[in-house]
């Protein structure tokens, strides 16, 4: 079968490739998917770099994928054959096929079309545990940065959906004037310029960023940290620290250490869009042989949300 192949590690002309790959092999607990969409995650591409670790021997990319179940679970769970699905494999998904564990899909209804649901699952399901880990909103003040990818879109979207003001921090005033229309308080280009103090702090950027908005912590606020695009170090003065927000909190998160498997939290998502309560917004839609043009948007942040390629 066709798939999309990793390049040269570092090769930012062809970072992956379109080729040949096994078909694959489910395990008795995992539906084969027939690919129609994909999206492409700024993890995915660090990846390719080689600046993340790529796991195991014949890695290849593609975890947010929407398609068509052409063989059900040998177990008996799962959609039957023929239904339409979102799922969030570990990996290989930028493919004609794939093979998803039945915990990690929800159903499409025909409200949904693929391109949409591609762009679900990775930042869509790190936005809903994000705002479990923030707890209740309502009322709080909440700032966001790296706020316009596409993580910053959905947490900016369900967040104020709750009653919670959001100020947004983005590169460009035009990269963050979606964040307003979906409810977001305040845009601001820089997190010097956020008035404070705030609640809970969702921080992504790393670098200098992490400690400019740590500073803007209420007294007994959490700032949490969930990533780190700019691909700088962060240091940080403990003392500072102390001498600031009394009982402040800072916690490390990461999507995948909950115990809960994705498609809870996918068939959610496809419930809120279904039902006109999330607008996933995605900047670039190509056909998947153009995979390498959107990866090269997105490493010089011209993606304004998420990046879907068709795959046909």
């Amino acid at each position: 079968m066709k798939a999309i192949l990793p390049g040269t590690p570092g090769d930012t002309v062809k970072p992956v490739v379109l080729g040949e790959a096994p078909e694959p092999e489910p395990a008795a607990h995992e539906a084969v998917v027939a690919v129609e969409a994909f999206s492409v995650n700024r993890g995915e591409t660090f990846q390719l770099d080689g600046g993340l670790d790529r796991r195991w021997a014949g890695w290849r990319p593609g975890k947010d994928v929407a398609g068509t179940v052409i063989r059900a679970a040998a177990d008996g769970s799962g959609p039957a054959s023929g239904t339409r699905v979102v799922a969030h494999p570990p990996a290989y998904g930028w493919a004609e096929r794939v093979a998803v564990a039945t915990t990690d899909l929800a159903e499409l209804p025909d409200t949904v079309d693929a391109v949409t649901a591609a762009a679900l699952p990775l930042a869509g399901i790190t936005a809903l545990r994000l705002l479990r880990t923030a707890g209740p909103l309502p009322g709080r003040r909440v700032l966001i940065t790296g706020a316009s990818g596409g993580v910053g879109h959905y947490v900016t979207e369900l967040a104020a959906a709750s009653g919670a003001a959001v100020t947004a921090v983005t590169a460009t005033a035009e990269r963050g004037a979606k964040l307003l229309e979906l409810g977001a308080a305040e845009l601001v280009t820089s997190v010097e310029d956020a008035a404070g103090p705030y609640d809970v702090v969702l921080e992504s950027v790393g670098g200098a960023s992490l400690p400019a908005a740590l500073a803007k912590l209420s007294p007994g606020g959490l700032l949490v940290w969930f990533g780190q695009a700019s691909r700088e170090p962060v240091t940080l003065n403990f003392f500072d620290f102390f001498k600031g927000a009394n009982q402040a909190r800072i916690a490390h998160f990461d999507y995948t250490t909950s115990d809960a498997a994705y498609g809870q939290d996918l068939a959610a998502l496809v419930r809120l869009v279904a039902g006109g309560r999330l607008h996933p917004e995605i900047g670039v839609i190509r056909g998947w042989a153009r995979t390498a043009d959107a990866i090269a948007d997105l490493r010089g942040r011209r993606v304004r949300g998420n990046a879907v390629l068709t795959v046909g």
